[in-house]
């Protein structure tokens, strides 16, 4: 039976993971991606709600999404809301759609791009190793056997090195499909 700090270390981590990869979704990378935009933040109905909880989005081509409001009355707060974000480029409205045309991704963007992915990786990497510290101290302050502590902290380890690992491959991943053409 596994001590529960450890799986509560299993179970931050994961979190850990799905923010990373919620973080990785939302950024550009060659082809259009719905997530690009979902979670941008329109003033409809008198608060603030994520587009997609206001309208549907959809890829139209490799380099367009299309946002649809289901109430036409807040095209306009969408489209103000849209022209907030740096896209490099700015959306077309028709009175009916947004289309947003991503234009092709320059040599040097893809490498700014690639900084990004490389920082967000860190920023998770740091998250792993503040939650390890965590339990780590928990563990040493509360653990009176020796060998019990000894197991605990090599097991911590072991689901640190495992965790660092996914995020390794995770940002090779992530990398490799900003930087294709």
């Amino acid at each position: 039976m596994a001590d529960q700090r450890i799986q509560s270390f299993i179970a931050q981590t994961a979190k850990t993971f799905e923010h990373l990869h919620s973080e990785y979704s939302r950024l550009q990378t060659g082809r259009a991606n719905a997530s690009v935009v979902e979670h941008v933040l329109v003033d409809a109905y008198g608060q603030k709600q994520e587009i997609r909880a206001v309208a549907g989005i959809s890829v139209d081509d490799a380099r367009t999404i299309v946002i649809q409001p289901w109430d036409k009355a807040i095209l306009k707060e969408i489209d103000a809301a849209l022209q907030v974000l740096d896209l490099g480029t700015s959306p077309t409205n028709d009175g009916n759609v947004i289309r947003i045309v991503l234009p092709p991704m320059t040599e040097e963007r893809r490498i700014q791009m690639t900084k990004i992915v490389h920082q967000i990786a860190e920023e998770a990497r740091i998250s792993i190793r503040q939650q390890r510290q965590s339990v780590s101290d928990d563990v040493k302050k509360t653990e009176t056997d020796e060998d019990v502590r000894y197991t605990l902290l090599e097991e911590l380890d072991k689901e640190t090195k495992i965790a660092n690992e996914k995020i390794e491959v995770s940002m090779k991943k992530k990398e490799e499909e900003v930087m294709t053409v």
